[in-house]
């Protein structure tokens, strides 16, 4: 026997919460233009790495591919103790090797902290302006309000989570130690949690990023974490590696619930990430592929009457002709060039668009002929 208000079919059971298009879908009809220039596909649009995994950290994963037992949500106390040395040593904050974490790339912790913290239906989850869309997303999956700040504004009563992100995606913003330590205080007097998406933090160009836990911004990381992605970095895009760290109880918290719901990186990509984290040789020879890039994209964008604002660091050039982001998305595709609308990342962006550097130096400078 069945109940009405349970139909058999399942439709009251796939009730969820309502979240926005996934942007890149909308891209078709641009995608579709740009692949059928003469030359072929430029791909600036999405940001993924194209060089190759370094071959020390591929035979780390491989040197543990016989392991056959389950992985620790922890993560190995080696791979640990290398974030812990990797952040002194790069980045000048020191961490308590418990209050690691590792991820499975950021993107899922993006979206489901504010679930693991406990942010509820009628909390504000508070962004960037112009910010990452899964910041977006992860408020949306537990029913938050979504507010949107401009530089220097302060984070309204009710706030839960506050998100910063420097350098900036998609603007390449990059925030100073006065500027992150007025948003720490202002997030502390709203009660709020702050999470530093740091996934860029080894790309400064004309600005030197700093970390949320820097001694400069902080001496006290309660209330604060930060998170970290190998996907640039290293190129372990495909591997799934980033972590969190900061303060040790919310860590903790952490743990626990991804122990629950077996949120564990696989061990060889401990393995792996382990290795990256102690090398940083590999970290200076793709910056100097991305930095080789972006001189020789940046230039012709201007000659061609692009202006790039902010770019002081990060993975993108965030340009615009002063026209619709749209138009410019289409203006670029029929050059073959795939760039990426402003809009995708908040209202603010309607007139600008988001360039990747990751291509590879051929593709480079095929877009760059082709704006010459």
């Amino acid at each position: 026997m069945t109940s009405e208000a349970h139909p058999v079919d399942g439709t009251h059971a796939l009730r969820g919460p309502r979240l926005p298009d996934f942007p890149w879908d909308s891209l078709a009809e641009q995608t579709a233009t740009a692949r059928a220039h003469p030359d072929g596909l430029v791909n600036l649009s999405v940001g993924t790495p194209v060089d190759p995994v370094p071959e020390p950290l591929r035979a780390a994963l491989a040197s543990v591919s016989e392991i056959p037992g389950y992985p620790a949500t922890h993560g190995t106390p080696e791979l640990r103790a290398a974030a812990v040395d990797a952040l002194l040593r790069r980045h000048g904050v020191t961490v308590d090797p418990s209050a690691v974490l590792p991820t499975i790339g950021s993107k899922e912790l993006v979206a489901w902290l504010p679930t693991l913290l406990g942010v509820r239906p009628g909390d504000v989850v508070a962004i960037p302006e112009l910010a990452y869309p899964t910041y977006e997303v992860g408020a949306k999956l537990v029913g938050a309000e979504v507010v949107r700040l401009a530089p220097g504004e302060t984070p309204p009563a009710g706030t839960a989570l506050v998100w910063l992100n420097s350098p900036s995606n998609p603007t390449g913003r990059v925030l100073d130690a006065a500027d992150l330590a007025a948003s720490v205080r202002a997030a502390r007097e709203a009660g709020a949690v702050v999470a530093s998406d740091e996934c860029y933090l080894e790309l400064g160009w004309e600005a030197e990023p700093v970390s949320v836990l820097h001694p400069s911004v902080t001496a006290d990381p309660t209330g604060v974490l930060a998170v970290h992605s190998l996907s640039k970095s290293s190129n372990l895009a495909g591997y799934r590696a980033g972590f969190v760290t900061g303060d040790p109880d919310l860590v903790a918290r952490l743990l626990e619930l991804r122990k629950h719901a077996g949120m564990i990186m696989p061990r060889p990509v401990q393995q792996a990430m382990t290795a990256a984290l102690a090398d940083d040789e590999h970290v200076g020879v793709q910056r100097d592929l991305y930095a080789s890039r972006r001189a020789v994209l940046r230039p012709v964008l201007e000659a061609a009457g692009f202006t790039i604002e902010h770019s002081h660091g990060g993975l993108y050039l965030w340009a615009t002709r002063g026209a619709d982001a749209w138009d410019t998305v289409g203006w670029l595709a029929q050059r073959g060039i795939l760039v990426a609308p402003g809009t995708f990342y908040g209202p603010a962006g309607q007139r600008h668009v988001r360039i990747a550097l990751t291509a590879t130096d051929e593709r480079i400078q095929a877009a760059a002929d082709r704006l010459s």
